[in-house]
């Protein structure tokens, strides 16, 4: 992910694995740091469907944690 600032805006999201192509959940529009926060506390086997996206860039949230 491109730098960002700790307050910058994100959308947090969920994409489910639906093999039918599902539709992403948005969960919050919040600052990174906050939105980092609220997908640490879902459920571990959630957290393989979350995604932040900034204003440029979407990564994977657990792609972002693990460097």
């Amino acid at each position: 992910m491109r730098t960002t600032s700790d307050e910058s805006t994100v959308r947090l999201y969920y994409l489910g694995d639906d093999p039918d192509g599902g539709s992403a959940e948005t969960l919050c529009y919040a600052s990174l740091s906050q939105a980092l926060q609220m997908a640490a506390e879902q459920p571990e086997d959630l957290q393989s469907g979350l995604f932040i996206a900034t204003d440029n860039d979407v990564v994977a949230y657990l792609d972002l944690i693990e460097g």
